[in-house]
């Protein structure tokens, strides 16, 4: 049996916004004003996970950067040293849009704040699409129809950088 727990009212989400310096979607916000599952971040006592999932896409990005080698040409000329490698990808990283945190490694971009968003699966720099939007999140997370392993079809809205390390995976390295 999964268990559901309440909605978030405005205020709490807009707290949840200003705690972590983030602008939820239209569609996520909706999300998060129903019951959910348990299985989903909880914006009122999480703190500690979601923190940690605010930085992982940029600690796998440089976690890869050093043991992986991974650079991709829209980044730029390759720095000489791994210092400035880090820094460059970190400037990239925080002048892209920032990813929420919805559970795990799954993430919907706040940018641009309008309903649509693809869910990125983010491991490392793995980041790949999962779902189309947030009703595609649901439907591949939740019931007996549930279809995670199924390939993300149809259009995809571009996210800047982040849709370009889809297409870099999708396509073999760069």
């Amino acid at each position: 049996m999964v268990e559901w727990t309440q909605g978030y009212s405005v205020s709490e989400l807009d707290d949840a916004q200003a705690r972590y310096g983030l602008r939820f979607p239209p569609d996520f916000i909706a999300l998060l004003r129903e019951p959910q599952p348990i299985h989903i971040y909880d914006w009122r006592h999480d703190d500690v996970a979601i923190r940690k999932a605010l930085e992982w896409p940029l600690e796998g990005l440089l976690f890869d950067l050093e043991h992986s080698d991974l650079w991709r040409p829209q980044w730029g000329d390759r720095p000489d040293t791994m210092g400035g490698r880090a820094e460059r990808v970190t400037d990239l990283v925080h002048a892209a849009p920032r990813l929420v945190p919805i559970f795990g490694h799954f993430y919907v971009p706040e940018e641009p704040c309008v309903s649509g968003n693809p869910v990125f699966s983010v491991w490392q720099s793995e980041v790949t699409y999962y779902a189309t939007d947030l009703t595609d999140y649901v439907r591949r997370q939740a019931g007996p129809g549930a279809v995670p392993l199924e390939p993300v079809t149809g259009t995809v809205r571009y996210i800047r950088f982040w849709s370009d390390l889809v297409d870099a995976n999708r396509y073999g390295p760069a």
